[in-house]
Order: structure tokens, then C-alpha cells, then sequence
């Protein structure tokens, strides 16, 4: 039978003899990620308004790409894990 336990730090959902369980840790680690995004494109975007600093804000730009795939690896990896509960003997 499947029930679901919200804790301060996490949500369980309970399946059998199966758990997911989702932290509510990662924010912190995605909040960081898009502030620095949004540095690396703000930076970027200034950059490209004087001609010999484009290619550093081409850079930034790129590097800023990058964070924006990493962001739902970042959430998925960081929201859940799936584990069997041993059975106590």
C-alpha cells in the first residue's frame, strides 16, 4: 500500500517495499546556478557593447548555455532517489 510522509527535508512516498524520496535540499544548489546564470548573461550583454570584449561575452554567453541545460539535470538529480527499504529482522 502506498502512503506518502512529508518531513522537513524531504518527501517520502512509500510503495511496498519501495521508497522515493524527494530532498529539498537542491534549492539551495538551483538558486545559485540561475543567479549565476543571470550574471554570466547580464555581464555577457555588456561586454557586447565594446567591440574588443566581444569574445569574452560570446564566452560568457556560452557558459551561461551550459547552465541553463545543467539547471533540470541539477533539479532531477538533486530531487529524488529511489532505494529498497531492507526489512528489519
Amino acid at each position: 500500500m502506498a502512503f506518502i510522509n512529508d518531513e522537513k527535508n524531504f518527501l517520502d512516498i512509500h510503495l511496498g517495499t519501495y521508497e522515493l524520496s524527494f530532498n529539498k535540499k537542491y534549492r539551495l544548489i538551483s538558486l545559485l546556478n540561475d543567479f549565476t546564470l543571470g550574471l554570466w548573461f547580464l555581464i555577457g550583454s555588456v561586454f557586447f557593447l565594446f567591440e574588443p570584449l566581444k569574445t569574452a561575452g560570446a564566452i560568457l554567453f556560452i557558459i551561461g548555455s551550459a547552465q541553463l541545460i545543467a539547471r533540470p539535470i541539477i533539479k532531477i538529480v538533486h530531487a529524488f532517489q529511489f532505494h529498497h527499504k531492507r526489512k528489519n529482522f
